[in-house]
């Protein structure tokens, strides 16, 4: 990944939660001529989607906890300090949906919705850990 994308405030990654991911690749690799490249999650097999060999973003099926959302694309936006951002989310009126958490060999990562009601995701990179 480039390193603008790991800057504090840099939107860095895309993600579709879907009910049928080998569809949703089929669809999208034919659309936007999109490879894939599988990553083993705990729980499932993440495709990361490539883009001339360079990855950009993931498409994944519904986690357990989403059985009743429908499928949708997910934007993370990269910060320095996951924890940190959770709790300033919720001081300034926001909420936090999924709190803060590990994806082994990628980073920590919470999901917020803004006091209007948008939902966004925010990540800190294992490689930034590292580096701070």
């Amino acid at each position: 990944m480039d390193k603008v994308f790991k800057q504090h405030g840099a939107f860095s990654w895309a993600e579709l939660m879907t009910t049928d991911p080998d569809a949703a690749m089929s669809f999208y690799g034919k659309l936007f001529g999109w490879a894939y490249k599988p990553f083993e999650a705990d729980w499932c097999t993440y495709q990361v989607v490539q883009v001339e060999g360079e990855e950009k973003a993931g498409i994944m099926p519904m986690p357990p906890n989403c059985e009743n959302m429908p499928p949708c694309w997910g934007s993370y936006v990269t910060v320095d300090n996951v924890d940190a951002t959770a709790q300033l989310a919720v001081e300034l009126g926001g909420k936090v949906l999924v709190g803060p958490q590990d994806i082994p060999k990628v980073g920590r990562f919470c999901v917020i919705q803004d006091p209007q009601g948008a939902i966004i995701s925010a990540i800190t990179y294992v490689a930034q850990c590292q580096e701070s």
